[in-house]
């Protein structure tokens, strides 16, 4: 029996959105302006130099799926494609340009409502919110109510946190609240337990997430953020991808994100690690004992966090080329009959204006060996990714998808 295969490289947009005007992001291309500042040498360092350099993923019809979007191969990505490879690209139908709308649209299930936002002036929550957790659990008050970086958000409030005990909370244009608070002084688990209590207190706001976002350091010079970071999500849109495969009695492993992301309902063999380096340790190590008929599903978050939120041209450029060698290590992996697919869930453009996602295309890269090749277009919804795989693997579709096949 088939297995599969989803990679999702979080924010790897491949620009193009039909509607990308409406979210003030016409023009965004992540995978574009990143090939582009590469080939002009603004990515240069002591770490990479020239064009960007991804010849595993162009293998996998990367720089075809981006023409697809955009009407032109990002420069460096020009090359053929391994046979059994389909590739495209898909705009999303739901109204966002988030990781949790993102991934459930790949899953078969769009957002079918919009989600909540907080209001883009300062102070951004409801001062009944803010009354309502206070009384709740007992903090001594709030710092921060306002849009923010994270690590911005840190450097303006982190030493008043630790002098007062408030926790930090701020947002962005998307629908979310992040709470940050020092790993060490103000506690862990108690940061998870204030996080649990607000999810229940924004739920009547449809706001997609709550954030946990643990730090640690002694002043505004040597904050960071540590990998103990925990989303607190809606619930995800029934019968979705997961919810064939658990009706099925379908193996199935997530990794990173994914079992936040689906509130760990029918997540399988939940598998997280500090960054995407030892989250591909785990694909290798885990996908060879798949069972037939399984499914692992995996989020790397990297390049969203760490690169595109912080506008790091140079970094991103870097971390794909990382990530690009480790598809060295699976591709022999994936096994005659399988479908390895790979993906995004949003833009995050390093050289847009702000530190926000950006609404853009995602690729779609489709491996199956001993398979057909081609390209599968551009697809009007990310669904039509879990329908493909609900498809492969036999099972039921899910709500909503047409498959490629």
């Amino acid at each position: 029996m088939p297995r599969a295969l989803i990679i999702v490289l979080d924010s790897l947009g491949c620009g193009g959105a039909p509607d990308a005007e409406e979210f003030g992001d016409k023009g965004a291309d992540t995978l574009g302006h990143v090939a582009c500042a590469c080939a002009r040498g603004e990515a240069d360092n002591e770490r990479r130099s020239g064009p960007l350099r991804l010849p595993n993923l162009t293998s996998l019809g990367l720089g075809l799926a981006a023409q697809i979007s955009t009407g032109e191969i990002p420069s460096g990505l020009e090359g053929g494609v391994l046979e059994g490879v389909h590739f495209g690209a898909a705009s999303e139908r739901s109204y966002g340009k988030d990781t949790p709308s993102g991934h459930w649209e790949i899953a078969g299930a769009p957002l079918t409502t919009r989600f909540g936002l907080f209001r883009p002036n300062d102070p951004a929550f409801p001062s009944e919110l803010i009354a309502a957790i206070i009384k709740e659990t007992g903090i001594p008050g709030i710092l921060g109510d306002c849009h923010s970086a994270g690590i911005e958000a840190l450097t303006l409030f982190g030493e008043e946190h630790l002098k007062t005990g408030k926790p930090i909370l701020y947002t962005s244009s998307d629908s979310v609240l992040q709470i940050a608070a020092h790993e060490e002084s103000f506690g862990l688990e108690r940061l998870y337990d204030l996080c649990r209590s607000v999810r229940r207190l924004v739920d009547a706001l449809n706001i997609g997430r709550v954030i946990a976002r643990p730090f640690i350091g002694s002043a505004r010079t040597n904050f960071q953020r540590t990998p103990e970071r925990k989303d607190f999500t809606m619930p995800a849109p029934a019968g979705n991808l997961l919810d064939c495969a658990f009706d099925d009695s379908r193996a199935v492993i997530t990794i990173g994100k994914i079992g936040d992301i689906f509130s760990h309902r029918n997540t399988g063999h939940e598998l997280k690690a500090p960054s995407d380096m030892s989250h591909f340790d785990q694909i290798v190590e885990n996908y060879g004992d798949l069972a037939d008929g399984g499914l692992m599903f995996a989020n790397l978050v990297d390049l969203d966090t760490e690169y595109g939120h912080r506008r790091d041209i140079v970094g991103y450029a870097c971390a794909l080329e990382a990530l690009d060698k480790r598809f060295a290590d699976l591709i022999p992996l994936i096994r005659e009959g399988d479908l390895c697919v790979v993906t995004a869930d949003h833009g995050n453009d390093p050289t847009w204006r702000g530190t926000d996602h950006t609404r853009e295309n995602i690729p779609i890269l489709a491996y199956t060996p001993g398979g057909r090749s081609g390209s599968v277009g551009t697809r009007s919804s990310f669904a039509d990714i879990g329908a493909s795989v609900a498809q492969h693997l036999r099972l039921k579709p899910p709500v909503e998808g047409l498959p490629w096949f």
